[in-house]
């Protein structure tokens, strides 16, 4: 009797320190989330080197009793990258050494265009704040429109790490998005006459501006606004491996094994996140509704500006490049130079539409120093 008696005390045991003791329909859902995320990931295609590892990571946050945060191992080991701001800089090594800026140096105007495509984060942060939302929340809420998941990381850490979770998957979602939700919006604020605009081939840039272009943004940028000054010339120091001619094994690290590195440490870690106690709330949806408006928004803005310059240039810019200043890259410059081609099969559009859509990436940077500068 007493040997069955320890033995459902052992069963008891096990019961209780175990995840189904402690598994709610919230965890269920959440877990349900993840399976959503990895068929997207795997079966649409919708950047599957980012959202199957959040999807992973979503789902592994969801199993009660893990004690992944308790004590030091690789899962406290990677929140501890995402919460000291270690993997987003990192990524921009590798993003850097992965960006042709020569597109925008021999087109400089085009960096317009990418500064118009911010409109969308500020748009945002005034409805975030309209909603509720307190100013830092609203500011981390914003930074969405910019589509550059690493920012929207970096300053949702710093502002609202709360809301990481359904930031970083409204950010990564929208930015998987480009092809789906940017052409409509296109063809409603253009005509066919503007689409099918062609525009002249870009100039030759020289080694010289290459170089010195990622030093002088580098020193600028970061006297102007400190609080980005890691992000930036992470950025910048990988363009630099890229562009110097003398350092291509670093430029390959940083764009290939670092860059996947880092890029698995952070989905994973951005995924943890995404408890279901922490993502199941009415802010969830109220975030991913905003991110979706500020996407469009930043979309809305590039193109109108595009064809401003489209009429200031005696239309010699297709608007459609402006489209490309929200920092989805490459995507939404592709996405710039399928429209134009549909609109005029002689159009290619794709390496002017490059020159806002790396402007964009700078231009995401300096709305989140931006805000890091006035409301933190």
């Amino acid at each position: 009797m007493e040997i069955i008696n320890a033995f459902a005390v052992s069963l008891q045991a096990v019961w209780m320190n175990s995840g189904f003791s402690a598994f709610t329909a919230g965890n269920a859902a959440m877990i349900l989330v993840g399976f959503v995320l990895l068929y997207f990931a795997f079966v649409k295609e919708y950047e599957p080197l980012l959202l199957s590892p959040i999807a992973f990571g979503c789902i592994l946050a969801n199993f009660p009793n893990t004690g992944f945060f308790d004590e030091m191992g690789v899962m406290k080991a990677i929140n501890f990258g995402i919460q000291y701001e270690i993997f987003p800089p990192l990524i921009f090594l590798g993003v850097g050494a992965m960006t042709d800026f020569g597109p925008l140096l021999a087109n400089p105007s085009t960096i317009l265009l990418g500064a118009a495509a911010q409109i969308g984060v500020f748009a945002a942060l005034v409805g975030a704040m309209c909603l509720g939302f307190t100013a830092k929340q609203a500011g981390a809420i914003g930074i969405i429109g910019g589509a550059d998941g690493p920012t929207a990381i970096y300053l949702s850490v710093q502002m609202a790490p709360e809301l990481l979770g359904a930031i970083a998957v409204a950010a990564y979602s929208y930015m998987s998005l480009v092809p789906l939700i940017q052409p409509p919006v296109m063809k409603l604020l253009t005509t066919q006459k503007e689409r099918a605009t062609v525009m002249e081939q870009l100039r030759p840039v020289t080694k010289f501006e290459r170089i010195i272009f990622p030093i002088i943004c580098t020193i600028v940028i970061g006297l102007l606004l400190p609080p980005i000054a890691a992000l930036l010339g992470m950025l910048m120091l990988g363009n630099l491996f890229r562009e110097s001619g003398v350092t291509d094994r670093l430029s390959d690290t940083a764009q290939n094994s670092l860059c996947n590195i880092v890029t698995i440490f952070l989905a994973l870690g951005t995924g943890m996140t995404m408890s279901a106690e922490k993502f199941l709330t009415i802010q969830t949806i109220e975030i991913i509704c905003l991110g979706l408006f500020a996407f469009i928004m930043g979309t809305a803005g590039g193109v109108i500006f595009g064809k401003l310059m489209y009429w200031a240039s005696g239309h010699k810019i297709n608007p459609l490049i402006g489209s490309a200043g929200v920092s989805a890259v490459p995507m939404a410059a592709r996405v710039s130079q399928v429209v134009g081609l549909k609109a005029n099969p002689r159009n290619y559009l794709l390496m002017h539409a490059m020159g806002p859509n790396v402007a964009g990436v700078i231009g995401t940077a300096v709305a989140a120093g931006t805000m890091l500068a006035m409301l933190n």
